[in-house]
């Protein structure tokens, strides 16, 4: 996994996750919190998650074959839809029916220095790997907004790591919120209400992820900035005149396929079109290094065929694909 997919991020959010876990599931056996208890399930779900993350990102490094010609770039896609699906069954699932248990049957909580004691730790740990996923996501995001990064991001880790530990520190807070309100009170029901709380937290942040990873599933093009790129490194206003259309497709976070129709003169010879292919190849390359796919289709630039637009059942997967005009 190159350095873009967080792999130190999703490491240390998994040594944090790991020592968390194991020392909510104590404060549960000495509190009888259930808040304790989902933080627990949460907690070893997101260990989980992070461990789905590098093994997508083993996975997608396998050499491409025969059946699978453009590698495996989207097997870190499919993992991180996975982490979506694992922290709404688990985590947010598991957290709404305890807490909703616990409201119907409160009970008071016993040694509760042990849930107190353990949010705090869980929250300096948490803190840990938050700030290491902002550190590594800073070296990537450039001017985006955290919200333009997250749903930008071709490589799904950081996204998904940065929203698991938002997520998890926003529950450590609910958590710490419903203990104290039970020992403060000595109605048990606080538990419960920040048990559910903590519940429809991780539901929402598992649909966020869901939403996004979808995304991706489907194939996203290029951003615009690449695109640009791309476009000016086609044409060299010589042999290649003009792009008449482009698609690019991300094959993995750090692959992509260009796939161009581009307009050459009529009276250019095929060695003159294959040598200007390659020359605009190199430029593509070297202008987007991760466009390492590509496919030029030379033709005759057709203004009567321009001027009647885009076909829209050319598009691919439309109701009757056929050859687009030009």
């Amino acid at each position: 996994m190159s350095a873009s997919g967080g792999t130190k991020a999703i490491v240390a959010a998994l040594g944090a996750n790991l020592a968390i876990a194991a020392s909510k599931f104590v404060a549960f056996a000495f509190s009888g919190s259930s808040s304790m208890l989902a933080e627990g399930v949460h907690s070893l779900a997101d260990s989980g998650n992070q461990f789905l993350l590098l093994v997508g990102g083993k996975k997608a490094q396998r050499q491409a074959t025969p059946q699978h010609p453009f590698g495996y770039g989207r097997e870190r896609f499919i993992y991180a839809f996975l982490v979506s699906i694992v922290l709404f069954s688990i985590g947010g699932m598991f957290a709404v029916y305890e807490g909703y248990e616990k409201i119907r049957h409160p009970h008071d909580l016993e040694n509760w220095y042990w849930p107190v004691g353990v949010l705090v730790f869980a929250i300096l740990a948490e803190g840990f790997s938050f700030r290491t996923a902002i550190k590594e996501s800073n070296e990537s995001r450039g001017k985006l907004s955290w919200k333009e990064f997250i749903r930008r991001a071709k490589a799904p880790e950081l996204p998904v790591v940065l929203l698991e530990d938002f997520g998890a520190l926003i529950g450590l807070v609910l958590a710490l919120g419903g203990v104290g309100l039970s020992l403060l009170t000595g109605d048990g029901v606080w538990d419960g209400v920040g048990t559910l709380c903590i519940g429809i937290l991780l539901v929402l942040i598992a649909l966020v992820l869901a939403a996004e990873t979808k995304s991706l599933l489907l194939g996203e093009a290029a951003g615009a900035e690449d695109v640009r790129k791309i476009e000016g490194a086609i044409v060299d206003g010589d042999t290649v005149t003009r792009i008449i259309h482009m698609r690019t497709l991300h094959l993995g976070p750090e692959e992509l396929l260009v796939a161009a129709k581009i307009a050459v003169r009529h009276d250019d010879t095929a060695t003159e079109i294959a040598t200007a292919i390659d020359a605009a190849e190199a430029r593509i390359r070297a202008a987007v290094p991760i466009a390492r796919v590509i496919y030029l289709e030379p033709d005759i630039y057709s203004e009567a065929e321009a001027a009647k637009g885009p076909d829209p059942e050319a598009t691919p997967g439309g109701p009757n694909p056929r050859p687009a005009g030009h």
